[in-house]
């Protein structure tokens, strides 16, 4: 047959295992927790003394969503986040999921310079932020370098009238149709890019490395499944969110398995962290061994 090529289609490696890769976009995923495991606590953030069901989390990653997309920001386009651990994070890391933005995972103990190198470097078009942590003033940090940085066309404070407005145009957009949002979520495919994380640069500037829906739910799924987590499980994680860590072994995989994610607070502190442990009754507790040693 002339003029016939055969389309390239991603190839992954098979091994002796019995639980096949899965194909979902992460969206779809969390969605499908959301249906079986609604009522159940999804996310617990213990310095804000906030907590949410996964139907109600999933009523604020929706409205993000929308909100994202209302100030023009689809499939494809890279948002920056630059803040602590907080449920604001787990907020904007599935809201991108759901229309295909890429999230770009910034370091909290960044200087200007690292900012800008990752902000120019990724074409970053908005970034969310914290206002400040610890010693450093985010908001001054990006106020110096944004206007060498000619991609970046929205900044968003967490806490700011700006961040609020992000929520509540989403939020009532989906009361009147949320048929944009979900045609946005149709639209996309597992293999998609969906998430940029930057190496430590201990002998250079650091390399962002793209991954795609189905790298890191199923590395998050994988880790859930050898933890055999399941809905009853809740997990404390005082480990980093802008590190593979924390944000896909767990929190995705506790969202692939219905698990609780216990984020005890911003940064890693011993006590906050034995709180929560004892108080929320973990069942699973991740950090490294400088961490308990």
């Amino acid at each position: 047959m002339t003029g016939f090529t055969t389309p390239e289609l991603p190839s992954y490696t098979s091994g002796a295992w019995n639980t096949p890769l899965l194909g979902d976009t992460i969206g779809d995923n969390f969605d499908r927790t959301v249906a079986r495991h609604g009522e159940r606590d999804a996310l617990v953030d213990r310095a804000a003394g906030r907590r949410w069901t996964y139907t109600e989390l999933a009523a604020e990653v929706d409205a993000l969503a929308f909100g994202l997309l209302r100030a023009g920001i689809g499939k494809g386009d890279r948002v920056g986040i630059w803040a602590p651990n907080c449920a604001e994070w787990v907020f904007v890391q599935y809201a991108t999921a759901k229309i295909g933005a890429i999230l770009v995972n910034i370091n909290p103990a960044y200087r200007s310079h690292e900012l800008q190198y990752v902000l120019t470097q990724a074409g970053i078009r908005m970034l969310v932020a914290a206002p400040s942590f610890k010693t450093s003033d985010y908001a001054a940090m990006i106020g110096e370098v944004r206007g060498n940085c000619p991609d970046l066309e929205q900044v968003v404070l967490l806490g700011s009238p700006e961040w609020d407005e992000l929520g509540e145009s989403g939020r009532a957009a989906l009361a009147d149709d949320r048929t944009r949002l979900d045609a946005a979520q149709r639209d996309l495919s597992a293999d998609d890019p969906i998430n940029i994380q930057y190496t430590s640069g201990t002998t250079g500037f650091p390399k962002g490395a793209t991954l795609s829906h189905h790298n890191i739910l199923n590395n998050g799924f994988f880790v859930g499944e050898l933890c055999h987590y399941t809905e009853q499980d809740k997990v404390c994680i005082p480990v980093p969110f802008y590190h593979c860590f924390g944000m896909v072994m767990g929190n995705l995989a506790c969202t692939s398995h219905g698990a609780t994610m216990v984020i005890p607070g911003p940064a890693f502190d011993p006590t906050q962290t034995l709180a929560a442990v004892a108080e929320e009754r973990c069942t699973s507790l991740y950090g490294v061994p400088t961490m308990f040693i």
